[in-house]
């Protein structure tokens, strides 16, 4: 297919000796790079795809790219319209404002966020008018089917837990904190977002102050950290909505996954929950141990779903409404299945799937094939599922990829889907449903960032099944280093997962991206290790309890194997690196690897769990994992094996050199844990360094930041491993 490349006007630092002419738009770069290797800067420069939407009619679809400046440290977001073959590509976005979220009014107008309001364009994208005012608030929104309301999230003041400071002292920065989720992420928690429904009228004109459908209630809706619109819905007739809420604070909150969807009636302002019954009243916990073991898990309570329920999506016809939900409180890991509520008569369902269901769309109401789309990890990759009128569950996709968002084309018969793999950022897709497989049909729509991967010479992914120490098969994906030759041996990566439920899948990475490792000369090795999602709910709940029993077995087999049957891996040039269940790996490694590594990196990575029990936020995670606090006696046999095995305490085993990488910001695992383990290393004469961030969190989020962490990471294995 012809593309018709959209040059927005450069911001975008150039590669090699070249330069780019600075202004204040950042769009898409026609860039021209001086090598066919990888870089940092290549990566930065790279258009990554958000949000996205086909009209009423099917006949064009808006979505939103994000382009980034290192040298203005910035990001810009802008809105394209193309046709539904990927033809006709155009850029909307005309200045240097962000322009986000975009949503189809009807065939002709187009919603976004900008400046913190809601306004409307044409198709091509003239005609701009402002439909809110509310001095910049919006964070969200969602106009009702009818169109004649909207939803919009806003942010309150919330002091229920950190006090509100005297208002004669406004240059005070202390924070009286009164209960815990004081913190969350990357922030303290002072404000909360609530949805407000709101009145349209002529040309989608947003009138009145809004009605808070959570009104008086210091709860949030979405749900933090990560919670968006996805976690509310209008019915088809637009007279309810129905949203995700964890209605609980403070310490409650923190050692609870109990999330409920409730429904919102709007003409009567009046809400009921469709998880649990009226009466319901939560058993009484102790918050100092698993909730696994408590009443709160006993059989006859799951029943109250007392897990993770979130994500709500209406039949189209209305009757039903489904969405996730994970069975047992507390385990933020469960089994994320996909449950069907009957509007008539309340009754729950749940869909038979051996693995997570990660995102889900609804069927036509008329559709022979299927009632519901699904995306779910199997086997190391994410495809697409379809359910039938028997609720059995049927394959789509086959891929090495990951699909990773999917939705209805409004035309009944394609779904618009994004995709990537550990080869190829995020892509737009058609995906024309097939009862098979074979007959299902994929054509890929936009090219983002094909303009840079031509000019790059990637590695090769191989895949490989390696038997752990317990008897089981284990996926191992092993990524060939760019400028692989026949015959010659490389320095080579153990990838340790994160999570510790996370999936070595066909990811996309801005920072562990396995294809900037190939493009340095090195081999990766990324086990699908015991823990994680994608070999059956036994597999993934193995880990719980045993962070350093099986699970590190695994690792040491995926590499010994490499070391042992692979000829382009040199057995002494092996290094380890991971992020945070990975770092904890790494730190814990370090420690029982007896040699078989010269080089280690560990980024945001747990290193002594006694003090993560009480520093990290969310207290539901720590409970579940240990079993308990650390201050227990007599301590469970889990327990008692976890904060044995902490990685601080076999520091007296440490002999190798390690960088350890930590964000300041970070509040699930606190930067201390990183310090703590550099310290440690350099004062038992060990060479480390440290890289510390104070304004980046879990992750790292900043253009400069983003570069400066790939050229630490391998200038620390260059110097260890070349």
């Amino acid at each position: 297919m012809k593309r018709t490349l959209i040059l927005a006007v450069l911001a975008l630092t150039m590669l090699g000796s070249t330069k780019a002419q600075e202004t204040q738009v950042i769009g898409k770069s026609n860039i021209k790079l001086s090598s066919k290797q990888m870089t940092p800067e290549a990566l930065w420069a790279m258009g990554r795809i958000g949000s996205y939407q086909a009209a009423p009619d099917g006949k064009h679809i808006v979505y939103q790219v994000g382009y980034y400046s290192v040298k203005q440290n910035k990001s810009h977001q802008v809105l394209y319209m193309m046709n539904p073959d990927g033809s006709g590509q155009q850029l909307l976005t005309k200045g240097a404002k962000n322009e986000t979220d975009p949503q189809w009014l009807d065939n002709e107008t187009v919603a976004f966020i900008t400046g913190g309001e809601i306004w409307s364009m044409k198709l091509d994208g003239s005609d701009r008018r402002q439909l809110s005012k509310t001095d910049g608030n919006v964070e969200g929104f969602q106009f009702s089917p009818d169109r004649s309301k909207v939803i919009i999230l806003k942010s309150l003041p919330f002091h229920e837990v950190i006090k509100k400071n005297p208002d004669d002292l406004p240059k005070a920065t202390g924070r009286r904190v009164t209960d815990l989720m004081y913190r969350h992420w990357d922030h303290y928690v002072e404000s909360i977002q609530h949805p407000f429904v709101y009145t349209a009228g002529d040309g989608f004109a947003i009138t009145g102050n809004g009605i808070d459908i959570i009104e008086g209630e210091p709860y949030e809706c979405p749900m933090e950290p990560f919670g968006g619109m996805e976690q509310l819905a209008w019915s088809p007739d637009s007279k309810t909505i129905a949203y995700t809420c964890r209605k609980k604070t403070g310490l409650e909150y923190s050692i609870s996954t109990d999330s409920d969807i409730f429904l919102y009636d709007v003409a009567t302002k009046t809400t009921r929950n469709l998880c649990k019954p009226a009466d319901y009243k939560a058993p009484k916990v102790d918050p100092t141990r698993t909730l696994a073991i408590q009443a709160v898990n006993a059989p006859e309570n799951l029943k109250n779903n007392v897990g993770y329920d979130q994500n709500p999506q209406f039949s189209p016809d209305g009757k039903y409404i489904a969405w996730q939900s994970m069975e047992r409180d507390g385990y933020e890991a469960d089994l994320n299945r996909l449950c069907i509520y009957n509007m008539a008569t309340g009754e729950k369902s749940y869909i038979d799937w051996q693995s997570d269901v990660d995102a889900f769309c609804w069927a036509p109401q008329k559709d022979k094939l299927a009632q519901l789309y699904f995306l779910s990890v199997w086997h190391g990759c994410c495809n697409m599922y379809y359910v039938d009128s028997k609720k059995e569950v049927k394959q789509l996709t086959e891929d090495w990829a990951d699909w990773t968002s999917l939705q209805l084309a409004n035309d009944g018969k394609h779904i618009l889907a994004t995709r990537q793999s550990l080869s190829a950022p995020t892509d737009i897709y058609m995906v024309t449903p097939g009862k098979s497989i074979e007959k299902t049909k994929i054509e890929q729509l936009s090219f983002e960032n094909k303009h840079i991967l031509d000019q790059l010479q990637l590695g090769k992914m191989q895949q490989r099944w390696v038997t752990t120490s317990d008897g089981k098969q284990m996926l191992v994906w092993v990524m060939l280093p760019s400028n692989y030759e026949e015959g010659k041996k490389y320095p080579t990566l153990l990838f340790c997962e994160g999570g510790p439920q996370s999936p070595v899948s066909q990811f996309w990475s801005y920072r562990w991206n396995f294809q900037m490792m190939a493009a340095n000369g090195y081999v990766v090795i990324a086990p699908n290790r015991h823990g994680l999602p994608g070999f059956g709910q036994e597999w993934k709940e193995q880990i719980s309890g045993d962070w350093t029993g099986q699970c590190m077995q695994d690792y040491l087999a995926a590499i010994d194997d490499a070391a042992d049957n692979l000829p382009f891996v040199d057995k002494n040039r092996l290094g380890a690196v991971g992020a945070s269940f990975g770092g904890f790996s790494v730190y814990y490694l370090a420690g029982i690897h007896e040699k078989r590594f010269k080089a280690f990196i560990a980024h945001d990575g747990a290193f002594n769990l006694a003090a993560m029990y009480t520093e990290t936020e969310e207290n539901w995670f720590s409970n579940w994992e240990y079993d308990e606090a650390y201050w227990h006696r007599p301590q469970m046999p889990r327990a008692k094996k976890t904060y044995h095995d902490s990685p601080h305490k076999m520091v007296e085993k440490w002999d190798t050199p390690i960088l350890c990488i930590h964000g300041e910001k970070d509040y699930r695992i606190n930067a201390t844990q990183g310090m703590s383990a550099f310290n440690a290393a350099r004062m038992k004469g060990i060479p480390a360094e440290l890289l510390i961030f104070p304004d980046e969190n879990h992750w790292v989020l900043k253009p400069q930041n983003g570069i400066l962490w790939q050229r630490t990471f391998f200038d620390f294995l260059d110097k260890w491993l070349k």
